[in-house]
């Protein structure tokens, strides 16, 4: 489970793609001592497992399934380009942000930028598959980025990306065109799970989900 806080950029350094599975190779700025083979680190917002590290060079060694690769955008990176790193939330941890579990549910692009005074507006086009889950004012993972859909419209969303979040993640080199990972509110995904069951099957209810604090 990750927050959607990213605690640093990092760099793909190398990537050797293939039909299968590839390598991912990420320069690091984490504090590579507290991590170990195994660990799961949400890159981009995708949950991968770290296969090895190097300490002394700052680098993190990932293997990536096919699957990974035709359901995310890591496949499509460059050499050098900024990716999103947050390590998994420990049962310890202060939880921000909102519910992120390192699925991406789908690879959208950038629509357009504008600036806002100092913040940055980005529109996102919107998968259809994926209307049902969002709302506005609703939460949304971008690259892995906990953030907030300011507007909602039929075939785009829009967000305001505050001067930190752009100097803290790579939506701040964000351009047009350019492909995102979208992971939806996984509490909007039971919600529609729950609407589509019929209720013999289930003893959840949108009044349990209410109770629950999820209303």
């Amino acid at each position: 489970m990750f927050t959607g806080l990213i605690e640093n950029v990092g760099e793909l350094r190398e990537a050797h793609i293939a039909a299968s599975h590839s390598k991912l190779v990420i320069n690091s700025g984490l504090p590579l001592h507290e991590i170990a083979e195994g660990d799961s680190i949400a890159v981009n917002g995708a949950c991968l497992t770290v296969e090895s590290i190097r300490p002394s060079e700052g680098l993190l060694y990932f293997h990536c399934l096919g699957e990974t690769l035709e359901r995310t955008n890591l496949g499509m990176l460059r050499r050098g380009a900024p990716v999103n790193l947050e390590r998994a939330l420990p049962a310890e941890g202060r939880f921000g942000g909102h519910f992120v579990t390192g699925h991406v549910d789908a690879v959208s692009h950038v629509k357009s930028l504008r600036r806002s005074g100092q913040d940055t507006i980005i529109d996102i086009h919107l998968p259809a598959d994926l209307k049902p889950l969002v709302i506005p004012k609703g939460s949304i993972a971008v690259d892995g980025v906990s953030l907030t859909i300011a507007q909602l419209a039929d075939t785009y969303f829009s967000l305001h990306i505050i001067p930190w979040t752009s100097a803290n993640t790579n939506l701040g080199s964000m351009k047009q065109g350019d492909p995102v990972n979208l992971e939806a509110d996984i509490i909007g995904k039971y919600v529609l799970r729950q609407h589509n069951v019929p209720t013999s099957e289930s003893n959840v209810t949108f009044q349990s989900l209410y109770d629950a604090g999820f209303g």
